[in-house]
């Protein structure tokens, strides 16, 4: 029985055994697990020939809903990923039949079950982590495998163009972020927030650093990510050990975002850091890849950005003037 620190046990060590398809049955589970999950595949197996397979039933769905960003989180992981040599991830909802609150992870080897475990931790980056008790036990995979494919019939692929109407979707929070005036009802709601500033010590953008930070040769120039002060780091309002978390924008988009760097002092968006520099300078109305001064920002009417805390993995980002 696994009772602490099996993450990489259960996730990630099968494919240096030969595994190559990971089937998933959780009651709940997150698009931000699912980014950490195929970033560490493709950091840790980017010698293997051939994608790693990942096909996830959430089986509460039918029973209690899903977010909308963790609904779009998941449609776009696997048009994303459809075509990768690396990773391919598939996300399916079990609306018909009993709800499914079991949770096995079975992985295949070119179609073979060849390793299982069950047990209390859902598909989540919290249930995964050392901040909470979940336990895991292997179970036979051929048995797994019939469980699976007794379940799989009874649910609906999450890019499906009549999924919403077999599946109730959800804001995240009872306040709509994308509807005007958000941020002022966030903060009335009380939800906690910080507001992190585009500009070093000096008062001027960064060189190379922060939003420029691609500005150098050899680099992808919108390369960029927003700096974290020490004491907001270490404060818990965002999620650590490169654990993913979701962000919706002002403007309606939906972002991934990590802290990393050395003594957590960095933002950034973990598939490529180029994102969030395409991002910003899109809003500030700059080409890509233009270096971003001050006068840029202050032209725009900010030089900061705001994020409100909405749960442990989704936030809302307020650039708006």
């Amino acid at each position: 029985m696994l009772t602490s620190d099996f993450r990489d046990t259960v996730l990630l060590d099968p494919i240096g055994q030969g595994a190559n398809h990971l089937k998933i049955v959780a009651g709940y589970a997150t698009h931000t697990m699912a980014s950490w999950h195929m970033g560490e595949i493709c950091d840790r197996y980017a010698h293997l020939r051939g994608p790693i397979e990942i096909t996830l039933l959430v089986g509460m769905c039918g029973y209690d809903g899903l977010s909308i960003p963790v609904h779009t989180g998941f449609q776009r992981l696997m048009s994303d990923s459809a075509d990768s040599d690396q990773v391919r991830f598939t996300a399916q909802y079990v609306y018909d039949g009993a709800p499914v609150h079991s949770k096995l992870y079975l992985w295949e080897r070119d179609d073979q079950p060849i390793l299982a475990y069950m047990g209390s931790a859902n598909y989540t980056q919290t249930a995964f982590s050392r901040h909470r008790r979940e336990m895991l036990e292997q179970c036979e995979p051929g048995a797994a495998l019939e469980y699976f494919d007794s379940i799989e019939p009874d649910s609906i692929y999450c890019n499906h163009a009549e999924v919403e109407e077999h599946i109730v979707l959800h804001p995240a929070h009872q306040t709509r972020p994308e509807e005007a005036g958000a941020a002022t009802r966030l903060r009335g709601g009380g939800i906690c927030s910080v507001t992190l500033s585009f500009l070093t010590r000096n008062g001027e953008t960064g060189l190379r650093s922060g939003i420029n930070w691609g500005q150098r040769g050899g680099r992808e120039p919108n390369q960029a990510y927003i700096h974290l002060p020490a004491a907001i780091a270490r404060s818990g309002f965002f999620p650590l050990e490169k654990q993913h978390f979701s962000v919706l924008t002002d403007d309606g988009r939906q972002l991934i975002l990590r802290v990393e760097q050395q003594n957590d002092k960095a933002i950034t968006t973990p598939s490529n850091n180029s994102l969030l520099g395409e991002y910003f300078r899109n809003r500030l109305g700059l080409a890509n890849g233009a270096f971003v001064t001050k006068a840029d920002f202050e032209r725009y009417g900010r030089t900061d950005v705001t994020f409100y805390k909405l749960d442990d993995e989704q936030f809302f980002m307020d650039f708006s003037v």
